[in-house]
């Protein structure tokens, strides 16, 4: 790419951009700059077979052609070697419109009205015949025309990539000026090509000559990811079929993606739009399709409650059968929903069988993916799916301050089932995260880039495939060997969540203070209340009838003071069924349950509170919980059932043997009236990659700090003492 002329391109469409202020601020520049951008690189793409393209649609027009054939023959007259018809039947170019000033309004009305369809419809949902009215009152709109009309967009001089890079940067520019949330913004292209280099290592079929292949991005924005691709794969097999598809929830993303796509002659009805999760009114515009290769960089740190109700019933209603099968995320981040719907969309695979081809994924993350939410969560569940059906291949983490809009860390994430041999059970994880280089000039949160010698680097390591590889990595201004790939095998990921009861243990006294916590009890205290709100006299009754009872409790527990400290709950308990009975009184459950957390008090010297089997209660203050690592020989899928109300007899039945050997050794020298409820035993998996790679250093002595506070503090007084002179 012509960086020179890219970097005036932007200068000089930024000056026009300018010119709008007054009837616009900035952050709506992007209203008027970016449709008339598109609408200036059409016009330079049409403008050499204007002529032949007016004389054809006058012939057409005289024999009343049909709509339909009337496009494709204006397509041909347009250029004859285009698939997808691209044309403009109206009079006017750019040149034209400044040679009618007071008319230049209706007449730019009537330029983009005749476009071919598919273009009129990018134009749209850019919105921009609204903008033509205040543009022109405002004396905006011949100014902002005459000054594009002098940019030279034409195709010779400007080709596809760095037209695409252009939008991008324009785009940016404009979320930047807008202050777009953290969710909106764009993957810088050296991350595309990363992506890009990662998930096509690998792949042989894509490379042969006259291959099919089909790409897919579910949300694509502005399409970077597909060209990326595109231009990828080609650049090494120029006789690959590729067919590229996408969708978008943004007018303007995917105004931009399809005037690309249109302009390089795509179809531009594979890039749909609408919300790829469904909102309840657009829904996944590729329902039941399958993809060979998929590229997202979907929002991330975004909450999905517009989609939740969608979302929800989906998952609820149809499971595995569905996209959403494995567990929802958090609210404020459907991250996994997008992976999920790609790994919906993969091909099946079947090894020696042409037609069960597969299907490999790159998408970016932050790290909330990797750790988020507990075991048997949503998040720990669809870790688990996906790590136990063995799709997930590699994961390489990137530096910070990558992207435009946020400065953290984030994670590509490779999965595909149709691992290579030496792959199979295993997870390659990559430390990418010292892989750039400083920018001379941030751009907003940007600060680093990956260059493409780091690029390829990162993609050797992968295609490597070596646990304990090593690389020079700049720390600190120095540079040091590190570990920046090791492999694991899948089970190393899961754990078993096991929770550890300890009895309950209690001493009981009536004492004046434990007694007048009975108050505090809701048992208790609505003894003294009524629910006949209508009858007064009645509620007054029944109230006055509760504060007697509590008054009988009260004078009842008293008359036990005299027997000083239980040191068990079942000597206490029938020292009080005995003076109830005495008293003529009846202690229902709960008013019991009431008076025993009243009076009672946690005594690790107590004797231990047993049900009415005789089994011990927990003690739900000394509730813990221990992680204990899937033992080895658990590579094939566990027992998949998901959420709280799913039994897990099979899950312990399967591990009981591990767990009682960790309690033995880790938890009962410790305490050893511990013992585990099975019946709360999850499976949870999480992917610590930045443990794996942690290098612990050690401080530095006591005596070499102890020195440097002495040589600062000697400082700090001189300078002290020449302020006092």
């Amino acid at each position: 790419m012509n960086l020179q002329l890219h970097e005036q391109l932007k200068g000089h469409i930024w000056e026009i951009a300018n010119r709008l202020r007054g009837p616009y601020r900035p952050p709506q520049y992007r209203l008027v700059m970016l449709p008339i951008v598109v609408l200036r690189r059409l016009d330079c793409v049409l403008e050499p077979t204007k002529d032949a393209v007016l004389q054809q649609y006058e012939k057409l027009t005289a024999k009343d052609t049909p709509k339909s054939a009337m496009e494709k023959l204006l397509g041909k007259a347009a250029d004859p070697t285009r698939t997808h018809p691209l044309y403009n039947t109206s009079p006017f170019t750019f040149e034209k419109l400044l040679g009618d000033p007071e008319n230049i309004a209706p007449n730019l009305v009537a330029y983009i009205n005749g476009f071919s369809p598919t273009a009129r419809a990018i134009f749209e949902r850019f919105k921009f015949t609204d903008q033509i009215e205040k543009l022109d009152a405002s004396n905006r709109l011949f100014t902002i025309v005459k000054a594009m009309a002098e940019v030279d967009l034409h195709p010779e001089r400007i080709d596809n990539l760095q037209m695409g890079y252009l939008f991008e940067h324009l785009v940016m520019r404009f979320n930047e000026q807008a202050n777009e949330e953290a969710g909106d913004h764009f993957t810088p292209r050296e991350v595309i090509r990363l992506m890009a280099n990662l998930v096509y290592t690998g792949e042989k079929d894509v490379y042969k000559p006259g291959i099919f292949r089909t790409i897919y991005d579910p949300a694509c924005g502005t399409g970077g990811m597909l060209s990326e691709s595109e231009k990828f794969i080609l650049d090494q097999n120029d006789q690959a079929n590729l067919a590229l598809f996408g969708q978008e929830y943004n007018d303007e993303s995917w105004a931009i993606c399809c005037s690309d796509m249109l302009i390089k002659d795509e179809d531009t009805s594979s890039i749909v739009l609408g919300d790829t999760l469904g909102d309840g009114k657009t829904r996944d515009g590729f329902q039941g399709h399958s993809f060979h290769y998929m590229l997202a960089n979907p929002p991330f740190g975004v909450e999905w409650k517009d989609q939740k109700i969608v979302v929800e019933k989906e998952h609820k209603e149809m499971g595995f059968a569905g996209r959403f099968g494995a567990g929802l995320p958090a609210i404020n981040d459907g991250s996994l929903l997008f992976l999920q719907h790609m790994i919906e969309k993969m091909h099946p695979y079947e090894e020696g069988n042409e037609d069960a081809t597969g299907s490999k994924i790159a998408v970016v993350f932050n790290g909330s993916p990797l750790f988020s939410g507990d075991a048997g969560s949503g998040p720990s569940n669809i870790r688990r799916w996906i790590i136990e059906n063995d799709w997930l291949d590699a994961i390489v983490a990137l530096p910070d301050q990558l992207f435009y809009n946020t400065g953290i860390f984030t994670y590509v994430w490779l999965v595909t089932n149709r691992k290579a041999p030496e792959r199979r059970g295993k997870v390659q994880l990559i430390d990418g995260t010292r892989f750039s280089r400083r920018m001379k000039k941030s751009l907003n949160n940007k600060r680093n880039e990956i260059t493409e010698d780091q690029i390829r680097h990162l993609t050797r390591l992968y295609g490597n495939y070596q646990n304990g590889e090593t690389a020079e990595v700049k720390i600190n201004g120095g540079t040091e060997t590190r570990v920046v790939s090791r492999i694991f095998e899948n089970r190393e990921f899961g754990f078993l969540k096991v929770t550890v009861e300890r009895p309950l243990r209690m001493n009981f006294e009536a004492t004046p203070e434990r007694i007048a916590r009975l108050d505090e009890q809701t048992a208790f205290a609505n003894l003294a209340t009524s629910k006949k709100r209508k009858n007064e006299a009645a509620a007054a009754k029944e109230i006055a009838e509760g504060q007697e009872l509590q008054e009988a409790i009260r004078a009842l527990l008293a008359k036990l003071a005299a027997n000083g400290q239980y040191t068990g709950r079942s000597a206490f308990e029938a020292d009080l069924n005995t003076a109830a009975k005495a008293a003529g009184l009846k202690l229902p459950a709960p008013i019991k349950k009431a008076i025993f957390n009243a009076l009672g008090e946690r005594d690790p010297d107590a004797e231990i509170c047993r049900d009415s089997k005789g089994r011990p209660e927990p003690d739900s203050e000394l509730r813990d919980t221990e992680n204990i690592p899937l033992p080895a020989g658990t590579n094939l899928p566990l027992p998949m059932q998901f959420g709280p109300d799913k039994p897990n007899d099979e899950l312990v039945e399967t591990f009981k043997d591990e767990i009682d050997a960790y309690m033995v050794r880790e938890v009962l020298p410790h305490v050893k009236d511990a013992w585990v409820d099975y019946s709360k035993t999850k499976v949870g998996y999480e992917i610590p990659i930045n443990r794996h790679f942690y290098v612990y250093k050690p401080p530095r002595p006591l005596e070499k700090i102890e020195r440097e506070i002495t040589e600062l503090e000697g400082e700090i007084a001189g300078l002290l003492k020449g302020l006092v002179g």
